[in-house]
């Protein structure tokens, strides 16, 4: 599936179709340049799935955890500051993949090798017909 999204209010939409479409899924890998709109579409996802407060990258932290409207958490990744695939294994990332819950991923390439195979691959980035505004979002 593909969206263009030019009005943030349309996330909570393709939220929805994303998690609807993957109900059974709880990995998802998103790629794209740094500014394609990552952190605000995992932040408008953990919203629509119930989470509260700040939904923030967690680029110097690696991992946020938020809670879904179950009291279950949601794990949210930024993998770009680990310089391999061993500072994640020194962090258990694994074990936060096949935990069952959530798991957003920002920068997965780092740790494609780690991923389960079933997960879902997310891909943003800017429209390339000019207008800086406007995001494609792919699943």
């Amino acid at each position: 599936m593909i969206y263009k999204i030019d009005d943030i209010n349309k996330l909570k939409e393709c939220a929805k179709e994303l998690l609807s479409k993957y109900s059974d899924k709880r990995v998802f890998a998103f790629y794209g340049e740094m500014g394609a709109g990552k952190t605000t579409f995992i932040s408008a996802i953990c919203n629509f799935l119930g989470a509260k407060g700040d939904i923030a990258s967690p680029t110097f932290t690696i991992i946020n955890e938020y809670e879904d409207k179950k009291g279950e958490p949601i794990f949210h990744f930024d993998c770009y500051r680990l310089n391999g695939v061993e500072d994640a294994q020194k962090i258990g990332i694994e074990e936060y993949f096949y935990s069952g819950n959530y798991c957003f991923i920002e920068w997965p390439e780092i740790v494609e090798s780690l991923l389960p195979d079933d997960h879902i691959a997310v891909k943003l980035c800017h429209d390339n017909q000019g207008n800086n505004n406007v995001r494609i979002i792919e699943f």
